[in-house]
This record gives C-alpha cells, structure tokens and sequence, in this order.
C-alpha cells in the first residue's frame, strides 16, 4: 500500500486563508501592481465558492492606518471572519487557529499581504503544527523585490509550496469535463484577460461550424 501523500491539493481537504487583504496595506505593495494582486485575491474568493473550500479571512487593526480589507473578500460564502486583538501573525489569535481546526480540513492555502510577514508568518506556524500549506504568491504582496525573494526562500525553505493563482484554479479544476466548466472559464478570462480572446475566437469558430453543418 503506497501512503505517500498527493503532491496535489485535495480541494475536499483545503481551506482557503485571506489574510490581511487591506486597503492601507495595498497602498505599500510594490512587488505587484496592485490591480493585478486585486484581480488575484478576488479570483481565489471565486475559485472557494466554486469548490466550496472553506474561507477564512482576518485583518490587522482595521480601524488603523491598515485599512479595512478590500470589498472582494468580506462577507464572501462559506468564510468566517475572524478578529484579532493586535497579534501581527494571525496564528498567535487563538480564535484563528481554532477556526481552521474546526474545518477538519489539513492542507491550507494562504495569502497575505504583506507576503513577508502576514502570509510569511501564519505559514512557518501552520508548518509547524503539521499543516500542509501551499502559499499563492502572486495574491500576496509586499514592499519590495528583495523581501519577496527572501520570503519565499524561507517559506520554502520551510516546508511551504509556492503556486500562483493561475495554476491553482487549474489544480483544483482538474478536468474541462465538469458540469461547472463555464465558471472555470470565467476565471481564467478574469486572471488572464487576453484568455477571453481565445474563448470568443473559439464560440465564433464554433457558431460558423454549426451554421455550416446546418446547410
């Protein structure tokens, strides 16, 4: 019996944490354009509801200079919003870590801004609790090139796996042969908007192709 672990992520074993999504901390991020790092938080809020993977989500002090999280990810289906009393790394609140803990759920995939220490954080703890993590780097953002190169060295370095939005929808879609293919489509077309080129160049194709079989 082979009991070595998936290198693939189980979406009926994940949960999804948004961390630290913050409209005062967007304004610092310069590893990212901030519309694209927007685009890709928003589409992993959309990719949970597909897959019903639980969502949690937390803010540092909102009611400061941080901001409050960004639209895209409060009051999304299927999350909890959990609040801290001023502990930078969300995994320090205990509510936080009771929360994922009731899921049942052992893989999770984090995001945060900052990537250097609200994603970085949480991460090297979950690590250490047993969790497989998976961070998704370009949904986390922070203030410079030099600190995310040398944070996603240490999470890796770690035990964490990096993966960008992209290829995570793709993951945890898996086949084109599902009866939610259309909204797989609509992502892409949203995280890669010259995606949706090729999905109009294909429906004109296709329509041509009918009206031909149809003479």
């Amino acid at each position: 019996m082979n009991n070595q672990k998936s290198t693939f992520i189980d979406p009926t074993d994940a949960a999804l944490l948004l961390i630290d999504h913050q409209s005062g901390l967007f304004q610092t991020v310069k590893d990212l354009d901030v519309p694209t790092l927007r685009r890709n938080v928003k589409a992993l809020a959309k990719l949970a509801e597909i897959a019903k993977i639980p969502v949690i989500t937390t803010a540092s002090v909102p009611e400061g200079p941080n901001g409050p999280l960004i639209p895209e990810v409060t009051n999304l289906p299927n999350s909890t919003h959990i609040q801290r009393n001023g502990e930078i790394n969300a995994w320090d609140t205990p509510d936080f870590v009771k929360t994922i803990e009731a899921t049942g759920r052992k893989t999770l995939i984090i995001a945060g801004t900052w990537s250097s220490v609200c994603m970085a954080f949480p991460t090297l703890s979950a690590l250490e609790a047993g969790y497989t993590v998976y961070n998704i780097v370009d949904a986390s953002g922070t203030v410079s090139n030099v600190a995310a190169d040398i944070t996603l060295a240490r999470v890796v370095q770690a035990g964490a796996i990096p993966v960008d939005t992209v290829a995570l929808v793709s993951e945890i879609q898996k086949t084109w042969n599902r009866p939610d293919a259309a909204e797989f489509a609509a992502l892409y077309s949203e995280l890669v908007p010259n995606y949706r080129l090729v999905i109009e160049s294909f429906e004109r194709a296709y329509e041509e192709g009918q009206k031909t079989e149809n003479k």
